[in-house]
């Protein structure tokens, strides 16, 4: 069988390859998507609940722009006295990439035990796991190949050449992590800090249209840290860093956002609005602009592409917006119990 594909996008690399790793897809506002880095970041907020929408387009000045849509949805339940609690949570995502289509489509329930340390810092230690199902094609009628080329001229008529009667393919995964949370000072001006580690894809599943098994998901192991901070009643401050490792593939992420709180005539919150900075090392700076308006939160982010790619992007890399909804469920006898946690939100 011949395998030699010319053309057939840049998102479908994998398709010619014979031994190779794919790569997970990312989000510069990383921060916001706990199930896709580490289980056990599942329903680390304040609040009985958590949604959340993202979506990225990318790399429109290059080829067809790749474009991926996610949604988020946690919840926690307290478990004892001591407030340890479960949390539970479903991640869906959708991503289109390149200019064969090339769709992944993947679901993740995940479970996290958050077992309270009880040292008067709201101290969590939190393992999670999650299973996924992952779904991968892409549109045949948009793939060129090397015989349709004759004389440097294209045919759609001419014969492929290829086998590849199966446009898509399914398989399972699995992830775990473990994640260490605290808050060090009062509620109001608390230092608040979360590290973890996690990794996914164990089993190193097929990933070949061809049913190659030398074609596989390497592992990607992942570690997070975050520090948010009240420096007075107007203003605060976010730290976050990502590092992930995948084959021979790493990335790591790291900014920060500074936060302006405007009240009212009573001294209460009418809303924050963050700025910063986020940096994609040897790829991309990330401006971000964020506001929380009492249970939402909105943020707008840009990559400015700095790799040797910037020549073809014209240092446009892509947008992403992200949509958040957090609250408490009105139940009285859920104040009983009721769980903080580091507030990042």
């Amino acid at each position: 069988m011949n395998t030699n594909i010319l053309k057939i996008g840049i998102a479908t690399a994998i398709l010619a390859s014979a031994n190779t790793f794919a790569q997970d897809i990312h989000f510069s506002q990383f921060y916001e998507t706990s199930i896709l880095r580490n289980p056990s970041l599942t329903g680390l907020f304040t609040g009985d609940y958590k949604v959340a929408a993202l979506y990225r387009n990318q790399w429109s000045s290059v080829s067809k722009p790749y474009q991926t849509g996610l949604v988020n949805a946690e919840t926690r339940i307290v478990m004892n006295e001591v407030n340890d609690y479960l949390s539970i949570g479903l991640l869906a995502y959708y991503d289109k990439a390149g200019s064969v289509s090339m769709k992944t489509l993947s679901v993740y329930p995940a479970i996290n035990y958050n077992k309270s340390l009880e040292d008067g810092h709201n101290s969590y230690l939190s393992v999670g796991f999650t299973g996924g199902f992952i779904q991968r094609s892409y549109d045949q009628s948009k793939a060129t190949y090397n015989n349709q080329y004759q004389n440097n001229s294209y045919n759609a008529e001419n014969p492929t050449g290829e086998n590849m009667n199966n446009p898509s393919f399914n398989y399972w995964d699995l992830g775990t992590g473990v994640t260490f949370s605290s808050s060090n000072g009062n509620e109001e001006n608390s230092l608040n800090y979360i590290i973890g580690i996690s990794a996914y894809h164990f089993t190193t599943p097929r990933n070949s249209f061809f049913n190659n098994n030398n074609i596989k998901i390497a592992t990607r192991w992942n570690a997070n840290a975050a520090l948010s901070k009240p420096i007075s009643d107007l203003y605060s401050f976010q730290l976050h860093a990502n590092y992930s490792r995948q084959g021979s593939y790493n990335e790591l992420i790291a900014g920060g956002l500074f936060g302006w709180n405007k009240k009212g005539p009573n001294d209460e919150l009418l809303f924050i609005l963050f700025g910063g900075v986020f940096y994609r090392f040897n790829d991309a700076f990330i401006p971000t602009v964020k506001l929380r308006y009492k249970d939402y939160a909105f943020t707008v982010s840009y990559d400015v592409n700095s790799s040797k790619l910037k020549a073809a992007t014209k240092l446009q890399g892509g947008y992403e917006i992200s949509i958040i909804k957090a609250g408490l469920i009105n139940n009285p006898n859920r104040e009983k119990s009721r769980t903080i946690c580091p507030d990042f939100y």
